[in-house]
Order: structure tokens, then C-alpha cells, then sequence
């Protein structure tokens, strides 16, 4: 019998193996979007955002679709940078950097990385949406080197960045895992999996 393709519109190849471990045990076939596609993140929300993705992945390949859009959220810094967080600054380094200056020694330093994800099916139709946060705090530097903000995104709960979270702990505890939790059982819905 063939599993039904879910492709994982997503050009980060980090991303995609992420999502493809989180539905890992799913009787699927997962593949990665096209290397042509490329979507303007034109949306004001992350949902927005992941909707336009996986529309753009479902009607590109005629599959199933999943898409993720996700941010960090400091509160300190009235919620920025939230969608904008890739578009932050050049660089990993430079992205550190700024948010690390603009925190100064405050030490209100609560933050939330969030993530939406939205189920395309072969239309370009969205059939489930979800969203998941995860609660933190930025240390006054990274915890490793050459890291992205996940470097600097402290979970007190698992005593360490979220850089540095196993994968069965990024699924329970990371933003992008309850968003896949949570659509999990819609997308064996939809496919037809019990």
C-alpha cells in the first residue's frame, strides 16, 4: 500500500527534518518543497504566513501540504521582533547581537518563541491550522557558538537554551512541536490513517 505524500513547505533544511521527526511515526511520506518555489511572507501573522506557504507547496506539487511560520516574541521589546524575526538582521550574529543591545542589562527579559502551522490539502485549501508557544527568557549572551536565537532562548523547565533541546524535548516542549501535536490527529484525519 502506498503512504499518502506530505510535502513540508519549507526551504530550511533544519526545519524540515524537525517537522519530519515530529511526524515521524505517522505512516507517511514526507518530502520537501521544491527548490523552485519561493513564497513572499506577505502575511501580518504567522498563520498568515504558513497559510501562504503551504498553499504555494499544495498547488505546486498537487500533495498534501504543511507549513510553519514562527517567531520570538520579547516582551520587553513590546513583542518584536515576532514575524519579522528571519528578516531581523542580516546575519545570526548580527540578529544576536541587536536583540542582546536592545535588551541592555534589563532584567525583564521574559520572552516566547510562537509557531503557527497550517494542513493544505492538494487544492491549495486549508483544512487545520495550529499554534503552539514556547515560554522562556534571553540570557545576557549565547550559550554556544554560531547559534540563532535559540542560543539565547533559556527554558527553565528543561534547564537549558532551546538550541540545545533533544528532539523528543523540542516535540513535548518547543513551539513548533505542540503546533505539530495539535495538528497531528487532523492530518491522519484527512489522509485517511487510523
Amino acid at each position: 500500500m502506498t503512504k499518502p505524500l506530505l510535502t513540508i513547505a519549507s526551504g530550511n533544511p533544519r526545519k524540515v527534518a524537525e517537522i519530519e521527526l515530529m511526524l515521524g511515526p505517522l505512516p507517511i511520506q514526507v518530502q520537501k518543497q521544491p527548490s523552485s518555489l519561493n513564497v513572499e511572507e506577505t502575511g501580518s501573522t504567522y498563520l498568515e504566513n504558513a497559510f501562504l506557504k503551504a498553499k504555494a507547496a499544495s498547488q505546486l506539487t498537487k500533495s498534501w501540504s504543511i507549513a510553519d511560520d514562527s517567531g520570538l516574541e520579547v516582551d520587553y521589546l513590546n513583542g518584536s521582533p515576532g514575524i519579522y524575526s528571519a528578516r531581523f538582521a542580516k546575519s545570526n550574529e548580527d540578529k544576536i547581537k541587536k536583540i542582546l543591545q536592545a535588551l541592555g542589562n534589563t532584567p525583564y527579559r521574559s520572552a516566547r518563541f510562537c509557531s503557527a502551522m497550517v494542513l493544505c490539502n492538494p487544492n491549495g485549501q486549508k483544512v487545520k491550522d495550529a499554534e503552539g508557544i514556547c515560554w522562556g527568557e534571553l540570557l545576557k549572551q549565547p550559550a554556544y557558538p554560531n547559534g540563532e536565537f535559540e542560543s539565547i532562548f533559556w527554558i527553565r523547565e528543561a534547564k537549558c537554551t532551546y538550541g540545545e533541546l533533544s528532539q523528543e524535548q523540542l516535540t513535548k516542549l518547543g513551539s513548533r512541536g505542540k503546533a505539530a501535536r495539535l495538528l497531528a490527529p487532523f492530518l491522519l484525519k484527512e489522509l485517511g490513517i487510523n
